[in-house]
């Protein structure tokens, strides 16, 4: 069992205007507490998944977005337009427990696969479009934000063919988040082992399982959060990525977790976009469970686990690169353990949190099948090394998400 050490714990400011401040966030249930306010309240959750379009014979990216979008309008809240044409996402109401949430995942992705079909495309849950995009990049050109954006980041605006998953927990003030955050981060390698399904990217094997963690991590505002020391020390880290000229506002604070710009929640991510939904519930439920988990240390003031940042965004990268298969990085030592024993660990952690939740048989039967089975860029390398052709793999990747 992996332990952390001794440190300071962290301090939380008393002003609570920050980039939190709605109701009714995205955001299974859980049994803990807002410390900030001393109210006992049950956590929520919600997703956002995102969703590439590939036309339904040659599995190829196509700009559909605007066709597919209007097609499923009757959803207005739960489906959005991406950062580009390519892609669409959607949003998952505020969930109570984690079969709720694997309900309403079920019930979108029904209606986006429906809604690609009848403009001859198919959906496809994958974190890149697997072969290359040919022609220039259709951003979604009816925004001066991503006009903006593709002006000032150039290249970079490249990556932003690419899907992930985002988990918010809620409800949080931003005290709590910021306070939460610091807990959370020494984990956050191991779930991007546990999603790690990019394997591809461009038309070739990059020799990571997660490479869209790596591409992600061009954006100058990506990558670990800070250790704060303070919500004040939050909110002077994300000034000084606006006045950089790193970000062009707060929706581009683009670390792995972060309090939310939009919802009074924790919002987690890191994880790779996959097909298998009870994969995205898992997620959900280890976020949930590690959010209980630090509400309950910082109730009983225990301090901060001391880890380093350079550590850190070692492991960090040790996860995207070895996936779930290979070999991983202690978060808290730099000692090098098998990915898999990571895995359990963190399921050992926040098992009394999930058993609380009603999640723990549901969590350590999804890990136990992707520790048996192989993680997707496991799956997908599989796919591809029995003909060396792409579109087995887009094939796999497009059957394994409308498998609702």
């Amino acid at each position: 069992m992996i332990e952390p050490g001794n440190s300071t714990t962290s301090t939380s400011d008393t002003n609570r205007t920050g980039l939190t401040g709605a109701t009714g966030a995205p955001g299974s249930a859980g049994r803990d507490l807002r410390v900030a306010s001393g109210v006992t309240t049950p956590l929520t959750v919600g997703v956002e998944e995102e969703f590439l379009l590939v036309d339904a014979h040659t599995l190829r990216v196509v700009p559909a977005a605007p066709l597919v979008l209007a097609t499923a309008a009757g959803l207005p809240q739960q489906v959005h337009a991406e950062g580009t044409r390519y892609q669409v996402e959607l949003a998952t109401p505020v969930a109570h427990s984690a079969a709720a949430l694997r309900a309403d995942l079920a019930g979108l992705r029904r209606t986006l696969a429906a809604a690609a079909r009848a403009h001859g495309c198919r959906l496809l849950a994958a974190p890149s479009p697997v072969m290359a995009v040919e022609g220039p990049l259709h951003l979604t050109d009816d925004e001066p934000r991503q006009r903006e954006q593709h002006r000032r980041f150039g290249a970079l605006t490249d990556t932003l063919v690419s899907c992930g998953r985002h988990i918010h927990i809620g409800t949080l003030d931003v005290d709590t988040a910021v306070a939460v955050s610091n807990r959370v981060r020494p984990w956050l390698p191991t779930l991007i082992a546990l999603a790690a399904n990019s394997p591809f990217w461009g038309g070739r094997d990059t020799g990571h399982s997660s490479w869209r963690a790596m591409a992600w991590s061009g954006w100058p505002s990506a990558g670990p959060p800070p250790h704060f020391t303070s919500t004040a020390h939050f909110r002077r880290s994300v000034q000084t990525l606006l006045g950089s000229g790193a970000a062009l506002d707060t929706k581009m604070v683009y670390w792995d977790l972060r309090p939310s710009g939009n919802w009074p929640t924790l919002e987690i991510r890191a994880p790779d976009m996959s097909p298998d939904i009870d994969t995205a519930v898992l997620q959900a439920e280890l976020g949930r469970a590690l959010v209980a988990t630090a509400l309950r240390e910082l109730a009983e003031q225990r301090p901060d686990p001391p880890v380093r940042d350079d550590v850190l965004r070692l492991a960090r990268w040790r996860a995207a690169h070895d996936g779930l298969e290979g070999f991983g990085l202690d978060p808290y030592t730099g000692a090098e353990l098998p990915a898999a024993d990571l895995a359990e660990a963190l399921l050992d952690l926040v098992a009394p949190e999930l058993a609380a939740a009603g999640d723990l048989d549901h969590a350590a039967k999804t890990l136990g099948g992707l520790l048996r089975d192989g993680s997707g860029a496991a799956r997908q390398r599989a796919a591809f090394a029995r003909r060396h052709d792409l579109t087995d793999v887009l094939r796999l990747l497009v059957e394994e998400t409308e498998n609702f």
